[in-house]
């Protein structure tokens, strides 16, 4: 039977009422050789129960986080927040973390799974850092327009088999300080943390950019949905 892997999804903008997530992760998973199952960020959602009806974990971009979670006011900077989805999404990682069951963040999923094991973020990387390269790129969702670093021996270094990736990338906040029991596995040559993985053995990682849009044409993107796709296959077995 292929692994079930619950995809978060919350209430969107364009269409009141309505859960929304992109196709791209569901095709992802598909290809992979994964079933998504959609997992809806509600007040009154047993997180329990859709927990336990799932082999993995896939929380993907979205929106900005309340602040509150890493002790901050809100800048100006910081954009819509949804505070349904923040706190359903912060309480599912932590359980599949504490059950170390397989857990991929991409985008706004590495920066909530930083959160959600304790770390922080900037609200602002552009402030924060200063830096100039270009985190909102002006090309098409399938392009890598910089170059990140991969840590030697890392997970990700291991699925991918490189050191360094063109990445797109689709962001204003980033990774500040990186939760106990992790670390960054890929920075950007600005020194932006692109990955976070959990130490040790098991499958906990984020990536800040879009690997979803990547993958018909990325051999790297492939990789990373197959490797987390096999994990799930794995802890179901």
């Amino acid at each position: 039977m292929k692994p079930r892997i619950g995809v978060t999804c919350s209430l969107g903008d364009a269409s009141p009422g309505q859960y929304t997530l992109s196709a791209l992760y569901v095709k992802a998973i598909a290809a992979a050789g994964g079933v998504a199952v959609l997992l809806p960020c509600d007040e009154e959602a047993d997180v329990e129960a859709m927990a336990s009806s799932v082999d993995g974990l896939l929380v993907p971009g979205g929106g900005d986080i309340d602040p509150v979670y890493f002790g901050e006011e809100p800048r100006v900077e910081n954009g819509r927040i949804d505070p349904t989805a923040d706190a359903f999404e912060i309480a599912i990682i932590r359980r599949f973390l504490a059950q170390g069951r397989p857990v991929l963040g991409i985008c706004r999923g590495m920066q909530v799974l930083n959160v959600a094991a304790g770390g922080d973020l900037y609200q602002d990387l552009y402030q924060g850092t200063g830096t100039s390269l270009q985190h909102r790129q002006n090309a098409p969702g399938w392009h890598g327009t910089h170059e990140i670093q991969i840590e030697p021996g890392s997970l990700l270094h291991r699925i991918v088999e490189a050191e360094r990736l063109r990445v797109n990338s689709f962001h204003h906040q980033a990774v500040r300080r990186v939760a106990s029991g992790f670390i960054a596995s890929a920075k950007a040559n600005d020194g932006v943390i692109e990955a976070i993985e959990a130490r040790g053995p098991g499958f906990a990682l984020g990536v800040q950019w879009h690997p979803e849009r990547m993958v018909t044409r990325c051999q790297a993107s492939k990789k990373l949905f197959a490797a987390f796709v096999q994990a799930c296959r794995k802890k179901r077995a």
